[in-house]
């Protein structure tokens, strides 16, 4: 035990010289909705000085100002800029380059977006006028500030940006608690689809989930109460064992009559969800002969039974 404190003395050391480091910057935002509203309050929670920001509403404006008491709104988008080192432009991904090409940007400027699909191209206006540039994309869902605050620490941010400044905003997203994960030049629109995954779509499937139970006269909250203890132990499955062997379920099993039940089931009332069943149960069938609880005699049956009822 000894031996481990006397090696984690010198990361807290780094991380005190890291928040006075970062506590001298002036951090900006322009656009304060919902990640900006999260974000300006885990950095003033980490005792880091967010001065300013703008937003063309001024419902949002008042939620981040309500937030964050200390930092200045600001009647225009340049005087943010004018104010502040470090700029988040957190805008919608569409208005990313126009905002940037639209304000007037110099050397000391370090100039970063929060969109996880747009190339750092589209901050080229002010890298052109000698700023530094860079990409910082919390993998978290923003539907709810206080829920995305809560759900920072330990969430991975896809960060990039060139050596020097990629550092910078590695300890940046350090001191909220979050993981950075330096990503490669080209890689932001499959690296932020990959989360929709996680994300968004499987906000969607749970939502087919609650549209079958709502059919035989449960409410979307019993649906969901019922379900959750299932998506928990999925994640923990997966958690411990892998993607394959953190897998149940018919497809896994090999069980041919009930993946059949279910599509006469689906296929009787809720046409659509039986074709998503139907391409979702063919994404299992690798995983179940990964974890080798599917012969492979069992899996040519079940993607038989798939492909050979998919059009009716």
């Amino acid at each position: 035990m000894a031996g481990a404190a006397a090696k984690a003395r010198p990361h807290r050391r780094e991380l005190r010289s890291m928040s006075i480091e970062l506590a001298a910057l002036r951090i900006g935002f322009i656009g304060a909705g919902r990640v900006a509203q999260t974000l300006a309050l885990a950095f003033d929670r980490a005792n880091l000085n967010v001065a300013a920001f703008y937003n063309r509403g001024s419902d949002a404006a008042q939620r981040l100002g309500s937030r964050v008491p200390s930092a200045r709104p600001m009647p225009h988008a340049q005087h943010v800029v004018d104010d502040c080192d470090v700029l988040f432009l957190t805008v919608s991904d569409d208005a990313i380059l126009p905002v940037c090409r639209d304000l007037r940007w110099e050397p000391r400027h370090r100039v970063v977006h929060c969109s996880g699909a747009t190339e750092l191209t589209a901050l080229d206006h002010a890298k052109s006028s000698g700023a530094v540039t860079g990409g910082f994309h919390p993998m978290q869902m923003f539907a709810n500030p206080d829920v995305a605050l809560e759900g920072l620490r330990g969430c991975t941010v896809g960060i990039e940006a060139d050596p020097d400044f990629r550092r910078d905003l590695e300890r940046l997203a350090t001191s909220i608690g979050c993981e950075p994960l330096a990503l490669p030049a080209g890689v932001r629109a499959l690296y932020h689809a990959s989360a929709y995954y996680v994300g968004p779509f499987l906000i969607a499937l749970l939502k087919e989930g609650v549209e079958l139970w709502k059919s035989f006269g449960a409410s979307e909250a019993d649906a969901l109460r019922a379900m959750m203890p299932l998506l928990r132990g999925t994640v923990a499955a997966v958690l411990d064992g892998g993607l394959a062997n953190g897998m149940g379920g018919c497809v896994a099993r090999g069980d041919v009559g009930t993946i059949l039940k279910h599509l006469e089931a689906l296929d009787e009332r809720f046409p659509s969800s039986g074709a998503l069943y139907r391409e979702l149960a063919l994404r299992n069938v690798p995983l179940g002969i990964e974890r080798g609880t599917l012969s492979a005699g069992r899996a040519a049956a079940i993607e038989n039974l798939l492909l050979r009822t998919r059009t009716k």
